[in-house]
């Protein structure tokens, strides 16, 4: 969230991890920490990250690998460097995103759906020039492998010079492009890396580039409902945010077993 721009409904936060080079000793991430009511999103492009969580999951995700967690009703996480990423450091770059879960789903029980790099759909223009990684929704005959509670889209693409593509997206959805890497034509306009395009209305998007480019093109279909959030709590009510941080304290959530 910026200053005027406080979510992109269904989508609550987008974060850039990194890029950042470590040292050896000296990576950190986000030791344990609670989720209530929404879902996070984690995409990795370099480095390693290790997780675990009060419902007995862990793991390990890497270069191209997602991990998307839908915490529900709550849960206990951790996010961490890998070991060997803290022991002889390393460059770690990555996304996460907070994506908002409607009414319904607020307290379904936690799952996870973690997709190998090797396992995402791609798919690559006729004439070479753009290529797409799908984490959700459809690009060029490629339909990912993750559910969605909502309809969503979440590609990376890499545009290389003289690329062209029309991207359909649902006139229904909200959506926007972030340029991570080069310069990209969104729509016929200029965005730079770390720039966010946020879509007008139509039912699809032309992208481009005249230097290599990648980018993230994310669109969902807006919940529409009221809004309550504090820190990693997402709710709908105030009463029902004081709740989620009562049950917190007295251990409803659980805690990660060591």
């Amino acid at each position: 969230p910026t200053v005027g721009v406080e979510q992109i409904d269904p989508f609550l936060l987008v974060d850039e991890m990194g890029p950042i080079t470590y040292a050896p000793g000296e990576a950190v991430g986000a030791p344990d920490h609670p989720h209530r009511g929404f879902e996070t999103v984690t995409y990795v492009l370099q480095g390693e990250a290790q997780h675990e969580d009060s419902a007995g999951h862990r793991g390990t995700i890497g270069p191209g690998d997602v991990q998307w967690m839908t915490a529900g009703g709550g849960i206990v996480h951790s996010e961490e460097p890998s070991d060997a990423m803290k022991r002889d450091g390393g460059t770690m770059h990555g996304f996460q995103l907070w994506v908002n879960l409607p009414k319904r789903d607020k307290l379904m029980p936690p799952r996870y759906q973690e997709v190998k790099a090797a396992q995402l759909p791609k798919a690559t223009t006729a004439d070479g020039l753009a290529k797409v990684t799908v984490i959700a929704g459809e690009a060029l005959g490629a339909t990912a492998r993750i559910e969605t509670r909502t309809p969503i889209i979440y590609q990376h693409w890499v545009l290389e010079p003289g690329a062209r593509v029309e991207q359909p997206v649902d006139a229904a959805m909200q959506g926007f492009a972030y340029v991570f890497k080069g310069t990209a034509l969104v729509a016929g306009r200029e965005v730079k890396d770390g720039q966010l395009a946020l879509f007008s209305s139509g039912d699809s998007i032309e992208l481009a580039a005249t230097e290599r480019a990648e980018l993230l093109l994310l669109a969902g279909q807006p919940l529409n409902e009221p809004l309550a959030r504090y820190g990693p709590f997402v709710m709908n009510t105030e009463d029902e945010l004081v709740q989620a941080v009562r049950d917190f304290q007295a251990g409803r959530l659980g805690q990660i077993a060591r």
